[in-house]
């Protein structure tokens, strides 16, 4: 989609998401404050300045290809790094579960139905714990 002012690429980008938005060379020089405001209000969209008077077109396809999977791939790992950090969280809060349930489980002086709640508890957190222990298979678009 082409906008052929500011205030059309402005509208255009409230109306839906793009994943590329590409502004001219000398439009972004020479305004920068409207090209603030376009890289300000494309989202997620890759940001490219481009001189189409030296551009081919294709290589500005090649550009925006390389730009969206620099995209892709920068999102998968972030997405990894989230998952890692979230299951070591898991595991560190599911080893002092159990620890702990079993601890207390030990106690001379347990009542018999807090002792029947406490092995519940024991009982989900090791089950949690081999869940998350268990190797995983690779989901689609791991490598």
């Amino acid at each position: 989609e082409v906008a052929p002012t500011r205030k059309a690429a402005l509208l255009a980008l409230r109306r839906r998401e793009y994943s590329a938005v590409i502004v001219e060379d000398w439009l972004a020089e020479s305004d920068p404050e409207g090209a603030e405001l376009i890289w300000k209000h494309s989202a997620l969209a890759v940001p490219l300045q481009v001189n189409f008077a030296i551009s081919s077109i294709a290589r500005l396809a090649r550009d925006v290809r390389a730009a969206l999977t620099r995209r892709s791939q920068e999102h998968e790992l972030a997405l990894r790094a989230a998952a890692g950090t979230l299951e070591s969280e898991l595991r560190s809060t599911v080893s002092g579960l159990v620890l702990h349930s079993h601890l207390a489980l030990a106690e001379p002086s347990l009542s018999p139905q807090l002792a029947g709640h406490l092995k519940m508890i024991a009982e989900l957190a090791d089950a949690l714990r081999r869940f998350l222990e268990r190797p995983r298979g690779l989901a689609a678009g791991d490598s």
